[in-house]
């Protein structure tokens, strides 16, 4: 399962951990994501998506049905 949210696209992003002795090493990181599952009532079926913690309140906002045809709309699969 790759770490991107269905709705936001949001993925890990990259960086350093600095040390106390400020050597750098590299890290990344991860963005919030929760498994969902929401009824879709124009295809009556079950949908899962991946989301971030901020994708779950646009969902909550604006509706799964918009959020969905938004996300069809930039390809991705569901």
């Amino acid at each position: 399962m790759s770490r991107r949210c269905d709705v936001t696209g949001a993925a890990p992003s990259f960086g350093n951990a600095v040390s106390h002795s400020h050597r750098r090493t590299r890290r990344r990181w991860n963005p919030n994501l929760q498994r969902h599952r929401y009824w879709l009532p124009s295809e009556r079926r079950w949908v899962t998506l991946t989301l971030t913690a901020r994708a779950l309140r646009t969902v909550d906002r604006d509706g799964i049905e918009r959020v969905v045809a938004r996300a069809r709309a930039r390809g991705v699969r569901l």
